[in-house]
């Protein structure tokens, strides 16, 4: 296990070093001047020239880049282009919201989706099955920035019961959970949809197999043989699926942030792409990475624990 720990995080150090020099590399030669955004429409060519001396842009594009990487490594992500606020601070700030947001969705999705998918296979061909499987398709097919508008128009504007969006009181409170829950719904359905669907695969393979069947036979009940003996097995390739979805709800909050006007770290990159801020891009973009890897070693983690057999020595 520990071997598997020290080559994911060796493994991790090159992904950071190649996803830093592509975004790095993307954004310095994509059309633009941050120059001509952060002097305004009044500068003076003069006054670009000293905003990008100051900023460093007259460099070489490779020297910036290991400018950047010797910061990196110090851990110095820079300063904002925007405010010379530090990007570090900057991504604390909004990080809280998005890992808030990402946890509660991910939620929604496990509690409807697991359940669903379980149910399905049991009562395979039954109204049920065909029900779950349709809404499936649906919540994977429903865009984020459709749903969530449609949920503030009908639980807030008509009814009024939730609030329009933003993330201003804690999470643990009751008006904090308000705030959470057409985010989290909006942003999970997707998850839920594809979770029920590989949970009924699983569970529809699991329950069909001989040791499942030889225990049926020696008269364990039903409900014994499906919720312990099968779905600890079946659990296998649904837990790849909900930690995948984590990972890319982590970066994936962008659509769901601008719709609820919540201020995390993918409303944070947008702004940053739109006002050419290449430090605070690149930071935001290598914290989803780290937080990728990483969340795919603790599911690698938690099959060994599932699963016995599974070892990584």
């Amino acid at each position: 296990m520990l071997g598997l720990i020290g080559k994911r995080l060796l493994q991790l150090v090159f992904l950071l070093f190649g996803i830093s020099f592509l975004v790095f590399m993307s954004m310095h030669l994509a059309p633009g001047d941050p120059a001509t955004i952060i002097g305004g429409p009044t500068a003076t060519e003069s006054d670009l020239d000293a905003i990008r001396a100051e900023l460093g842009l007259n460099n070489p594009i490779l020297v910036q880049y290991l400018d950047y990487i010797r910061g990196v490594v110090q851990g110095d992500l820079g300063y904002s282009f925007q405010n010379n606020q530090s990007v570090s601070e900057s991504i604390a700030t909004r990080f809280p919201q998005t890992l808030n947001l990402a946890i509660a969705s991910m939620v929604v999705a496990v509690l409807i989706g697991v359940p669903a998918g379980i149910i399905s296979a049991i009562k395979q061909n039954s109204w049920f099955d065909v029900s779950s499987t349709t809404i499936a398709l649906a919540g994977i097919s429903i865009p984020n920035f459709w749903l969530g508008a449609m949920l503030i128009l009908i639980f807030s504007v008509e009814l009024q019961w939730l609030p329009v969006g933003g993330l201003n009181a804690p999470f643990w409170t009751i008006e904090g959970m308000k705030q959470l829950i057409l985010p989290a719904i909006t942003l999970g359905t997707a998850s839920a949809a594809m979770i029920a669907r590989m949970s009924r695969s699983a569970m529809l393979e699991v329950i069909r197999a001989d040791y499942i069947r030889t225990a049926r036979a020696k008269g364990v009940r039903k409900n014994v043989v499906v919720w312990v003996h099968a779905l600890r097995n079946a659990m296998i390739p649904v837990i790849t699926v909900i930690g995948l979805n984590f990972g890319f709800l982590l970066g994936g909050t962008i659509i769901t942030e601008q719709v609820f006007a919540i201020n995390g770290v993918g409303r944070l990159m947008i702004d940053a792409i739109a006002a050419r801020d290449f430090p605070v891009v690149q930071g935001t973009v290598l914290l989803v990475a780290t937080l990728f890897v990483i969340v795919n070693l603790l599911v690698d983690i938690i099959y060994a624990f599932i699963d016995p057999r599974i070892s990584y020595d």
